[in-house]
């Protein structure tokens, strides 16, 4: 059977720096897709490089024996793919990385010794990769992220005329948003279409695995193995947590809560813990990519690092099925805050340059999001209703009013429009466009 490779946007930043000699990372979700990414890579040596396959070198240290060898004598264990071929260049994709003890150490020397090898490692914790990792190859490592599929890289899956209809209105908010530039406003005649995928993207997520299947069940059954290998995988043999029923019950307790401020005195009782063991939790589950908190947006730095921050999921298919409802947006009373988690993670992917937070008064108006980039901000607003007219919230309204920024976005359920206010140009727009 013929294997199913979806096309990652990543891999072209990989293909950038493949000719220089810096260490790859690439970070993200358990099954989001970095084994695959190596082998779309792999062809791509093989058949545009012109690369030996017999110089690229695949282990995965999920393999105990291939971690026990390797954990011994990296050195050795290098040179027995080599040897003999010391002048030739080779590539060797480590999966699974964070699993090796002293990984950064190790690394940097593998490094510093085979000038011919391009090391290229993945891991789902980027608390184990990155924190104990990147120290010791200061100058030495490129790092990447693959999050769940993108919306855009759902779409292309999906449907090759919705995902041309995407990447054209899309370009139109990136260039309202990066060079202010007001797009004119079309009747989309697409909408309904695309709304219906969105839709079912939001319910059930961007794992590859639960992509390529259209069963409903099926899509269940492959949410809770990911859940479920990751609570034993990465947090009870990774990071060595003993209560996880505790762990658990805190993650059900925060997917109830996506899109609301953290109250950790609530979180605690709750969940039978206390402050220092949350804030260790909440931690864990975001350096190993199944949460996302942002920060309130202040001009007083200190101020912000303060305030608590608000959580979401980074995949809103593994967010539903810990809470156990599947149901269609118009069925939902959380409907608001799973757009809202959707439209986050696609800032997150296809806006990497700022830094994503939001914005409450002390009388609780609410921004939902604050794109920040040096002293750019820009607010956006989720309104995933039905709009007669272009019109703007009393809280969207203050924040205009006490930062004057230049522009502004409203995503919409569908409507497109634009309105000045003042010296600020806001521009309605469908979501599923980010």
């Amino acid at each position: 059977m013929e294997q199913i490779f979806f096309p990652r946007k990543l891999i072209e930043d990989l293909k950038k720096w493949i000719d220089r000699r810096e260490i790859y990372a690439i970070k993200g979700p358990r099954q989001g897709g970095k084994t695959t990414l190596l082998k779309i890579l792999r062809e791509y040596l093989i058949k545009e490089k012109g690369v030996n396959p017999d110089n690229i070198i695949y282990l995965t240290l999920e393999d105990r024996d291939v971690l026990e060898k390797f954990s011994q004598d990296p050195k050795e264990m290098v040179r027995s793919f080599i040897r003999g071929k010391e002048g030739e260049r080779f590539y060797f994709f480590i999966d699974e990385f964070h699993y090796l003890p002293d990984g950064g150490q190790k690394l940097k020397l593998l490094y510093d010794i085979f000038e011919n090898v391009k090391f290229i490692v993945t891991g789902s914790s980027s608390l184990e990769l990155t924190a104990k990792t990147s120290k010791f190859l200061v100058g030495r490592l490129f790092s990447f992220y693959l999050m769940q599929l993108s919306f855009e890289e759902f779409l292309n899956v999906k449907s090759s005329q919705l995902y041309n209809v995407y990447k054209e209105k899309s370009l139109l908010l990136k260039d309202f948003i990066f060079k202010k530039k007001v797009p004119s406003i079309k009747k989309d005649i697409f909408s309904s279409d695309l709304q219906k995928f969105f839709e079912n993207y939001a319910l059930f997520g961007g794992y590859p695995e639960v992509i390529k299947t259209e069963d409903f069940s099926t899509k269940k059954i492959i949410l809770k193995n990911i859940y479920e290998t990751y609570i034993s995988r990465e947090i009870i043999e990774l990071l060595k947590i003993t209560d996880f029923s505790k762990f658990r019950r805190l993650t059900a307790l925060l997917a109830n809560q996506i899109g609301n401020l953290i109250n950790y005195n609530s979180l605690a009782t709750d969940s039978q813990s206390y402050f220092r063991e949350i804030k260790h939790y909440l931690s864990i589950l975001e350096e190993t990519f199944i949460i996302f908190l942002i920060r309130p947006f202040f001009t007083n730095k200190v101020t912000e690092l303060k305030k608590n921050p608000k959580v979401y999921f980074l995949d809103g298919g593994l967010r539903n099925y810990i809470i156990n409802n599947f149901n269609e947006l118009p069925l939902r009373s959380d409907a608001g805050s799973l757009i809202e988690n959707v439209i986050l993670l696609q800032f997150k992917i296809n806006f990497p340059d700022f830094e994503i937070k939001f914005w409450r008064t002390l009388a609780k108006a609410e921004v939902d999001f604050v794109l920040e980039r040096g002293k750019e901000v820009i607010p956006v607003e989720v309104k995933y209703s039905t709009f007669l007219a272009p019109k703007v919230s009393r809280a969207l309204r203050n924040f205009l009013n006490q930062y004057n920024p230049p522009i502004a976005v409203v995503l919409t359920q569908g409507f497109s429009a634009k309105l000045k206010i003042n010296s600020t140009q806001v521009l309605f727009f469908p979501c599923w466009y980010v």
